[in-house]
């Protein structure tokens, strides 16, 4: 029976607040609003301040972001002598990720560095160097780790489940040199700086190549050699407009040799008509595969495996949701020296695959295959 005494209702144990994180965003273009956001998901983490040299864009970009005016920066170097923040999100234009995040290092904070996270292998070496010394969080934007369907295929493929891996089929397809989905790229100096060497850029391979390199690889393993080949199309009288020489490669393909054996062939292109922004990715096995492609949803693939196999017949497969890059960025910050290793992609990981980038490059110039 019962007691006709009644308990005292549990008390609820309030769970503890996160450990505040005070994060600067530097650089403050179009894709610094993306790192504001995401940021701005995550409890405890407080934007402090904005960084960049052109102060009525860093004015913006603080009011809409509610960064108070005390946080306005035009000096880098001023702010990491002044500014009482934990973390730097570097989104300058590319040819400024290594001199900033270095700095940014030197002065004890953690970095997560837009993508590419250098111009060329020597220089991620630096940055690699940099980021052991300091002992802090650093970690490279490859935005696509962000898909659940990608986790959740790198993970059955480390655990065996396709077997063996003989090949890998990888593609990033863009369509903005044939359709204005994105704008007028002829009029956009947004768009024409990205088709133009002597403004920095590395072409398609640089700017999305790099993405689909790290997507390929994630689940299937480093590249052992590269044969690639680069190509400029024609685009405009002479391939120039106004102050830009539309010189940068707009089409990639790069046939692969994977480390565990496997052939692949990895490309990318912008002239891919129908295409805005698709990724897509094969692996196939001694005992499965694996299929995902973007434009059928992030967080849905295909599966072939077991009595699948037989049949050739695939099943549809969810993945479980996943943290995103600045989650796990916040994550391996509070979690201190253990969360340093499981701080993925870390800066090692954005210098592997400038590697691979920069034997593209001279297998292109070369003709012939590069071992990596």
């Amino acid at each position: 029976m019962p007691s006709a005494k009644s308990k005292p209702a549990a008390r609820k144990t309030k769970a503890p607040a996160p450990e505040p994180v005070r994060v600067a965003i530097v650089g403050t273009g179009g894709m610094a609003n993306r790192h504001a956001e995401l940021y701005k998901q995550i409890p405890g983490v407080e934007l402090v301040a904005g960084c960049d040299v052109d102060a009525a864009r860093v004015e913006a970009f603080a009011q809409k972001h509610g960064i108070p005016a005390s946080g306005v920066y035009t000096d880098f170097a001023k702010l990491l002598r002044e500014c009482p923040c934990d973390a730097i999100s570097n989104v300058t234009p590319d040819s400024f990720h290594a001199s900033l995040s270095i700095q940014a290092l030197k002065a004890g904070k953690h970095v997560l560095c837009e993508k590419p996270l250098g111009l060329d292998h020597a220089q991620t070496r630096r940055m690699v160097a940099a980021a052991r010394k300091a002992g802090t969080v650093a970690m490279v934007n490859f935005s696509y780790r962000d898909w659940p369907a990608l986790q959740a295929i790198a993970a059955r493929v480390r655990a065996g489940e396709i077997g063996e891996l003989r090949h890998v089929e990888a593609s990033y397809l863009q369509t903005w040199l044939t359709s204005p989905i994105w704008g007028d790229w002829r009029t956009s100096p947004g768009w024409l700086w990205r088709l133009s060497q002597k403004h920095g850029s590395k072409g398609v391979l640089g700017d999305i190549g790099v993405h689909i390199v790290d997507f390929a690889t994630f689940p299937a393993g480093p590249i052992k050699t590269v044969f690639a080949r680069l190509k400029t199309f024609p685009k405009a009288p002479k391939n120039r407009i106004g102050e830009y020489t539309l010189d940068a490669n707009d089409s990639a393909v790069l046939q692969v040799e994977f480390a565990n054996g496997a052939l692949g062939v990895i490309h990318t292109t912008r002239w891919a008509t129908g295409h805005p922004n698709r990724l897509a990715l094969k692996l196939h096995g001694t005992r499965g595969a694996f299929s995902f492609d973007s434009d059928l949803g992030t967080d849905t693939y295909r599966a072939c495996l077991g009595p699948d196999v037989a049949a050739a017949s695939w099943q549809d497969a969810k993945a479980d949701p996943t943290p995103n890059n600045h989650q796990r960025f916040i994550a391996a910050i509070r979690a201190g020296a253990a969360g340093r290793a499981e701080a993925q992609p870390d800066f090692a990981r954005g210098s592997e695959v400038q590697r691979v980038l920069d034997a593209c490059f001279e297998s292109d110039a070369a003709g012939r295959p590069v071992r990596i």
